[in-house]
């Protein structure tokens, strides 16, 4: 693929499919360990669900290096820098290694106060911290692995880590079982060994994609002298991942102020919620593609000042998003009373499930202009633009949602319904910034 010549709408497919049938795996993997916390009891499915605003600062600080790393590489191949290509892959790698070091700290610091803010029961924090505890010992396998596939990701190849990602899908469905229940000589490790299968998987994922990074004739052209921490370029990398980590670890704060508030309705109510959501990333992933795909296309192109693909890459991502997700969302709200059954056979957890699915349905079409959006400012390396736009729709809203609910002592329905209205709001408000944006703005970038 040729990302500065092939025609939009082509590449946008190309990148988009193996993209999101990647992160399809990848969300599938989450719904195994999901599937089996459920087996375990609900108290285990509650504390699963509740840990991801906790691990969410790994997947935040992965996305951000993965961002910086796709398109500053991305430029400069646009630029035809070769030099600068190979240093940005150096410094990603030296990057990743240090901000792994700092996220590990924080996650093993702070996780229990996390799980006490979320109302969490004395044993649903006992059994988080099981869990994230286990994790947070191996960020820096998540986080060189993204570093790594950035670099792939900037040529436009999306095909190698959807297949680590659906290798990974399997290798855990085999993991799973044996190291949460026991298998011959290894004892039962309960939801510790959900944690477990997850480091073992991104270990295996980092050697597949290691053999794959050495075979590229652009990486044999690296010599001893690019293996220095230069300040350049880190100090670039840093201002770029770090707005973008910062902005995404909004969806933390989000996630933990949604837990706080359905937590008043109980644990049950919270397992309820925190399966439904993984239903609604499996529906979001063609949109992570896509979003995936366009930060590939416009970094190239706005390097290579080709204005008018840049905004032809836009406005096709919203075109296919928006389609893709109206039909996402007449699928969930007529499944929405048999999905959650999958998780759960507890009637209290099923309930809220499948009331949360049907109020989702209604949000879905919202996201993809948010989502692609921000990709479209990540691309043109505006960072700081996705993190204003990240803080006001994971803190501000999520903020606003709470005290509004508090102040009428809204029930769970409600809570959400009022969720839906500011999702639309905030996602409209943003699509017609990017037109003006492209309109006035994108040939000074």
């Amino acid at each position: 693929m040729n990302l500065l010549k092939d025609e939009v709408p082509l590449l946008v497919r190309k990148l988009a499919v193996p993209a999101s049938i990647g992160t399809l795996f990848q969300t599938l993997y989450t719904i195994v360990d999901t599937f089996y916390a459920g087996k375990i009891s609900p108290e285990a499915l509650s504390a699963l669900s509740k840990s991801f605003p906790i691990f969410f600062i790994i997947i935040a600080t992965s996305i951000g290096v993965t961002v910086a790393g796709t398109s500053l590489i991305g430029s400069s191949i646009g630029e035809k820098n070769e030099k600068n290509v190979l240093s940005y892959f150096v410094n990603i790698i030296i990057y990743a290694v240090i901000i792994s070091i700092a996220v590990s700290i924080l996650g093993l610091s702070f996780g229990e106060k996390i799980f006490i803010l979320m109302n969490s029961s004395e044993e649903v924090t006992s059994l988080g911290l099981e869990y994230v505890n286990t994790v947070f010992l191996g960020t820096i396998l998540f986080i060189l692995v993204v570093a790594l596939n950035s670099f792939l990701h900037a040529e436009g190849d999306t095909v190698t880590y959807r297949n680590i990602l659906i290798f990974s899908f399997f290798l855990n469905i085999i993991l799973n079982p044996i190291l949460i229940f026991g298998f011959l000589f290894i004892p039962p490790l309960g939801i510790t060994g959900i944690g477990i299968a997850t480091l073992i998987a991104q270990f295996v994922s980092l050697l597949i994609i290691l053999i794959k990074i050495l075979k590229n004739q652009r990486i044999k052209k690296i010599n001893l002298k690019h293996f220095k921490a230069k300040f350049y370029f880190l100090k670039n990398i840093f201002f770029q991942s770090m707005p973008i980590t910062i902005a995404i670890l909004g969806y933390s704060v989000a996630s933990a102020i949604v837990f706080t508030y359905v937590g008043l309705s109980g644990e049950y109510a919270a397992a309820g919620y925190g399966s439904a959501t993984r239903i609604e990333q499996v529906v979001l992933l063609p949109i992570l593609g896509i979003n995936t795909a366009i930060i590939s296309i416009i970094a190239q192109n706005i390097g290579a000042k080709y204005y008018y693909r840049v905004e032809q890459s836009y406005f096709t991502s919203i075109k296919y998003g928006l389609f893709i997700m109206l039909i996402a969302g007449v699928v969930i709200f007529i499944s929405a009373d048999i999905v959650p059954k999958f998780f759960s056979s507890n009637p209290e957890v099923i309930m809220h499930g499948s009331m949360y699915l049907k109020i989702s349905a209604f949000i879905l079409p919202a996201y993809p202009i948010f989502f692609l959006s921000n990709g479209f400012f990540m691309a043109l390396k505006k960072s700081e633009k996705a993190m204003l736009n990240n803080i006001a729709r994971n803190v501000v809203v999520p903020i606003l949602s709470f005290y509004i609910a508090r102040s009428i002592n809204a029930d769970f329905k409600t809570f959400f319904y009022i969720w839906a209205i500011f999702q639309w709001l905030i996602s409209l408000i943003l699509l017609f910034y990017v037109k003006y944006y492209i309109k006035y703005k994108l040939a000074n970038v």
